[in-house]
């Protein structure tokens, strides 16, 4: 059976909310930050460590 990468990662974010239950603008800070360091000059330089 093969799941793609993206459905993989968002059920481990729903499993991950619903057990910790961090605060809800702590969630919203990392998807904004993740999104903004994805696009940025540091983009190149974390991208070895990704994959």
């Amino acid at each position: 059976m093969s799941v793609p990468l993206w459905f993989f990662i968002a059920c481990l974010a729903v499993v991950g909310v619903k057990t910790l239950r961090p605060p809800l603008w702590l969630v919203i800070v990392l998807l904004i930050g993740g999104y903004i360091l994805a696009g940025s000059l540091f983009a190149p330089a974390i991208d070895p460590f990704i994959k």
